[in-house]
């Protein structure tokens, strides 16, 4: 999705199409990902005109996993090594413009990074007041995933993909 400010001032911007909702007959419904994957692989492994085929993910879903609890320690020492990172960073640069001595310049732009992660981890966690005492990631996943195939060449890729169920390798 872009922004509107992106496509400048007429609207679409030239060379990306419109999106639009996927076409062709349904050939197969797979669990996973990996698996409708599988089964396109196997069409382009026979020879097939993969270009007539499509991978739609139906019954999207936003899952969010939840992978620790946050308490102050953690926040803060989270915070003091993302700082130091960027604090590794600036003290590159202060060694470069300032020529004084490299392990100066690195300490003292390690010591201002860890001081500035320190206090924005604190100020980003004590704003939630203890409303969000977890971390997580997020993923966007479907139900199940469709394999759609343009109508003129379906039937040769339902033939070809019956015939990796027949062999056992793949799952409808």
């Amino acid at each position: 999705m872009s922004s509107p400010m992106a496509s400048g001032m007429g609207g679409q911007r030239k060379g990306l199409p419109t999106p639009t909702p996927p076409t062709g007959w349904p050939i197969g419904a797979y669990p996973t990902y990996a698996e409708a994957q599988r089964a396109v692989d196997h069409l382009s492994d026979s020879e097939f005109s993969v270009q007539d085929v499509t991978i739609v993910g139906v019954d999207l879903m936003q899952v969010e996993r939840v992978t620790g609890r946050l308490t102050w320690s953690r926040v803060l020492t989270a915070g003091a090594a993302s700082g130091a990172w960027l604090g590794l960073f600036v003290g590159l640069v202060l060694n470069i413009v300032s020529g004084n001595s490299f392990a100066a310049s690195i300490l003292t732009g390690l010591l201002i990074g860890i001081v500035f992660g320190v206090i924005s981890g604190a100020l980003t966690y004590g704003a939630t007041r203890g409303q969000r005492d977890f971390s997580s990631t997020m993923q966007l996943v479907a139900g199940r995933y469709d394999v759609l195939c343009e109508p003129r060449s379906a039937e040769q890729a339902r033939d070809l993909l019956s015939r990796l169920s027949v062999g056992g390798e793949q799952r409808h």
